[in-house]
């Protein structure tokens, strides 16, 4: 017998750690018409540990000083070894989680699987994309670019319509009247450690949540039926499913290639999506580039500010849109899931994406 099958035996004889794997891999099914929108936790994970990686691998090079930091990104991409590699992976993996994200949040809705006993799922998973459109918002500043500080500059004076508290607010967020030297570091800080020390929580809490409660069955098929109502906790079963190693984990596999190679395709072949030439100037506060706009994922709020009356208007239905969506489960609380039988939510849900992408669309043009 090998020393590593002896130390493997001698850890599992007082850890168990066979039986924990048994447990949450061959014995752990799922539901036999589980489809391909269940994999997208597993390609953010995936997304997410490449993001980490090479953040760190960029932490090494970058300086989060106004004077240095502009000149530390170029030093990166021209002069580390494969440094233009690391910061583009870094930068359209930042996109590329946002689409897998809001994809996510769309298969949970349509599906019905925010619905009891998993409202506090949803609500991890809600709080964890409005945590990582903050780390994107934040890590758009570190560049300090003409784009990044520009785009920053409009993104903070929004908070100035705030009713009382506006000038406080951009003070608060800028750490002073401009954005500057203060700004940079409070967006550096929140951006590799306040918001990733957040995010990290929130993901096992929203794993935890997933195990524990168990994963929904698709609401398809003639023979789907809701659970019954229960006031007691319950975990939800699938005797008869498919193991989630090996079967399931093949499926993962498939799709996390595919966004991976996405990830990859854009990073080789158009890195110009992500960026403009904006991007490659050293910020000047004297200078206002012309057609400064934000990314794609904050087109429709920028659309909205721009349609509406009053800046205060637009942020109050932003607000009041992110409210509704956090709390749905609990406004929701019919507990059939299937789409044929919520004509009026699908209705909502249809017009609402529709709303999203043609605001998303008029802002670019605009």
């Amino acid at each position: 017998m090998g020393l590593g099958k002896k130390m493997a035996d001698f850890i599992d004889a007082r850890l168990g750690i066979r039986d924990i794997l048994e447990q949450n891999l061959t014995k752990y099914l799922l539901p036999r018409n589980i489809n391909a929108w269940y994999t997208l936790g597993a390609v953010l994970l995936t997304l997410f540990t490449v993001q980490i990686a090479t953040g760190i691998l960029l932490l090494i090079y970058y300086n989060p000083n106004t004077d240095e930091a502009f000149r530390s990104v170029q030093r990166i991409m021209n002069e580390v070894p494969f440094g233009w590699l690391i910061r583009t992976i870094h930068a359209v993996g930042s996109n590329i989680i946002v689409l897998a994200l809001l994809l996510h949040m769309l298969s949970v809705l349509f599906m019905g699987s925010y619905k009891r006993p998993r409202e506090l799922t949803w609500v991890a998973g809600f709080l964890l994309l409005l945590l990582s459109l903050g780390m994107c918002l934040t890590g758009y500043l570190l560049p300090w670019s003409q784009l990044s500080f520009w785009a920053t500059t409009v993104a903070t004076n929004s908070s100035q319509e705030l009713p009382m508290i506006g000038d406080a607010a951009v003070r608060f967020l800028r750490g002073g009247a401009m954005v500057g030297q203060p700004t940079l570091g409070r967006f550096f800080a929140l951006h590799v450690m306040g918001f990733p020390l957040l995010f990290g929580m929130l993901v096992l809490f929203h794993l935890f949540c997933v195990r524990r409660v168990g994963i929904s069955r698709p609401p398809f098929g003639h023979d789907w039926q809701a659970p019954p109502p229960s006031t007691t906790f319950r975990h939800e079963e699938h005797p008869g499913g498919i193991p989630f190693f090996p079967h399931y984990v093949a499926k993962d596999a498939a799709i996390i290639a595919f966004f991976l190679a996405l990830l990859l395709g854009v990073v080789f072949f158009a890195p110009g999506l992500f960026f403009p030439p904006a991007a490659f100037e050293p910020a000047d506060p004297f200078v206002t580039p012309p057609g400064i706009k934000p990314e794609w994922y904050f087109l429709w709020a920028y659309q909205t500010l721009k349609l509406l009356p009053s800046e205060f208007l637009g942020l109050a239905v932003q607000g009041v849109a992110v409210t509704l969506l956090l709390l749905l489960p609990f406004l929701d609380r019919s507990p059939e899931r299937r789409p044929s039988r919520r004509p009026l939510f699908v209705s909502a849900y249809v017009l609402g994406v529709a709303l999203f992408v043609a605001l998303s669309v008029w802002g670019h043009y605009s």
